[in-house]
């Protein structure tokens, strides 16, 4: 399965890094795509060359896509390709996840309105039907709520695209439980 993983300047690195880091452990594709550019500054000042730039890819290739958050949301929400990727991949009932601020880009986008979703605790009054998990899965969306849920967060991705068996190698491994 080929991942999505778009990031623009402000994204959140610890999200961005774990998502990234154990889906590739999984032995998933992932791409990381440059929305701006092919350098992307996070948050914390971390910067990251990515494999590709928005402009290069073609959105039908990928099975997934997950949107880290981080400040740069914002520009991932004003993003025509990113909204239009997104809407796309719900009516196909492909893989979408996004954690911290990001869910507010699939409420945004209309994506939650009959949709259980969590967000960055603050920032509930922006989803037709929030929860207080610290990740939430819903037919083929699964949200998180911040830096610290995003081995959670990332480990569900792999339960939804790998099956449980990967995940439970992975927890071993990686010595989650």
């Amino acid at each position: 399965m080929k991942v999505m993983i778009p990031l623009a300047d402000g994204f959140e690195e610890i999200e961005a890094f774990t998502i990234i880091d154990v889906l590739r452990r999984a032995k998933l594709d992932v791409e990381i795509v440059g929305v701006i550019g092919s350098m992307i500054k996070g948050s914390n000042g971390v910067r990251v060359m990515t494999d590709k730039r928005l402009m290069e890819v073609n959105t039908d290739k990928y099975d997934a896509i997950v949107l880290p958050g981080g400040p740069g949301y914002q520009t991932l929400a004003r993003t025509k390709i990113i909204i239009d990727t997104l809407k796309n991949f719900d009516a196909k009932k492909k893989t979408i996840g996004a954690i911290c601020a990001s869910p507010l880009i699939l409420a945004q986008a209309g994506l939650l309105d009959e949709k259980r979703a969590t967000i960055y605790p603050g920032m509930e009054k922006n989803l037709s039907y929030p929860r207080g998990n610290r990740v939430v899965v819903d037919e083929n969306i699964i949200t998180s709520q911040a830096p610290g849920t995003a081995m959670e967060f990332a480990l569900a991705l792999v339960k939804k695209m790998c099956g449980d068996s990967v995940v439970q190698k992975l927890k071993r491994e990686l010595v989650v439980e």
